[in-house]
């Protein structure tokens, strides 16, 4: 199973680290955070002490969006808070205490402010998000924060196909998820696949 696969890759490489950063990135719908929360898990049952931070969770309000006029734009690079994010992950590198962490819940579409602690001792943090392996300004600067790099490859049909069921999942019609699907999430993915650096590891 991948998450056992990638946390065997993961565990191999941290040695004996006292923090170990892993960006795991790919284009809406390519599994990251499915993938994140097992491998997570799995690492728990090895002894691990594990984190996962969603980049998710810097999603600009949607108030907020329609201001800036990005509101059919939402989940592309520049609709998210890259300055805070950016500081978190530098907190994260650097092993504060009680690092607070936001995350975004689908069901309310908007981030809930704390909704998660890193400790100082935690010791592999997953990251994971569209845009972290993204070869474009300011984007491109998080990677002197990162220890490994993944990278989640999937073909465009089976992320349009994902990406149609998820939002089906969460009550939109045919026609307004096909819609927000073609205009809005595809663009971002194709974003995602045309322009990203290197990673270290490709499932």
């Amino acid at each position: 199973m991948e998450q056992d696969h990638l946390a065997g890759l993961l565990l191999e490489r941290a040695g004996d680290a006292q923090r170990f950063i892993v960006a795991i990135a790919g284009p809406p719908g390519s599994g990251k955070s499915t993938l994140a929360a097992s491998a997570a898990e799995t690492l728990r049952q090895r002894g691990e002490s594990v984190a996962v931070v969603p980049m998710d969770g810097f999603h600009y309000d949607d108030a907020v969006l329609r201001e800036r006029g990005l509101a059919d734009r939402k989940g592309a690079p520049e609709t998210f808070d890259f300055a805070g994010f950016r500081t978190l992950l530098q907190r994260i590198r650097m092993c504060e205490a009680g690092v607070a962490i936001p995350v975004f819940d689908r069901t309310m579409e908007l981030s809930r402010a704390a909704a998660a602690v890193v400790e100082a001792q935690t010791r592999l943090i997953l990251l994971e998000g569209n845009y972290l392996l993204l070869d474009e300004e300011p984007w491109r600067e998080l990677g002197a924060l990162f220890d490994l790099k993944v990278y989640l490859d999937v073909p465009r049909a089976e992320l349009e196909r994902r990406l149609l069921a998820r939002w089906h999942g969460h009550g939109r019609e045919a026609a307004a998820a096909r819609r927000w699907v073609e205009t809005n999430d595809l663009p971002n993915a194709d974003r995602v696949m045309r322009s990203r650096r290197e990673a270290d590891i490709v499932l």
